[in-house]
């Protein structure tokens, strides 16, 4: 669900009119960049919840090695992402949808994928739309990790 945002994210450090902004060229890329590889390396973890590394430390993890995973150690980290993922991209995309403002309320510009048209709209759309499944789907998967975990202690 991450992937094709940041796709789109690096694609645009490729074909983006580079003209003035509020930040230097350098900084805005490597922000672009960061954003891309936190956003993937977060949605990666969710693999734990499914995972078997995510029950029992893996061989390479030094003192933790073969121990088990604390419950509550992936189970509120996972419910506080879960909500703040799905408030977040809620609200993302009613401000910029439905008002046609950014979050803070002042109105998209011109330029903004989604009002352009053609192609590159489409394109956006089918990049960010799975965004706003990722905090709800990590919910999903948070609560069957706790349920699975939860019948293991007690069975």
């Amino acid at each position: 669900m991450v992937l094709p945002s940041g796709i789109w994210r690096l694609g645009v450090l490729f074909t983006a009119d580079k003209r003035g902004g509020m930040l230097p060229e350098w900084a805005m890329n490597s922000y672009v960049v960061c954003l891309t590889l936190v956003s993937e390396l977060l949605a990666f973890m969710a693999v734990g919840l499914v995972a078997r590394w995510g029950e029992v430390f893996p061989r390479w993890a030094p003192r933790l090695r073969g121990r088990r995973v604390p419950t509550a150690a992936v189970v509120v980290p996972g419910a506080v992402g879960a909500t703040v993922l799905t408030l977040a991209f809620t609200v993302a995309a009613v401000a910029s949808e439905i008002t046609n403002t950014k979050i803070n309320g002042e109105p998209l510009p011109g330029d903004f994928p989604s009002e352009v048209g053609g192609w590159g709209t489409y394109y956006y759309y089918l990049s960010y739309a799975p965004l706003v499944l990722w905090g709800p789907m990590l919910a999903v998967l948070t609560y069957a990790y706790w349920r699975r975990r939860r019948a293991a202690t007690t069975g």
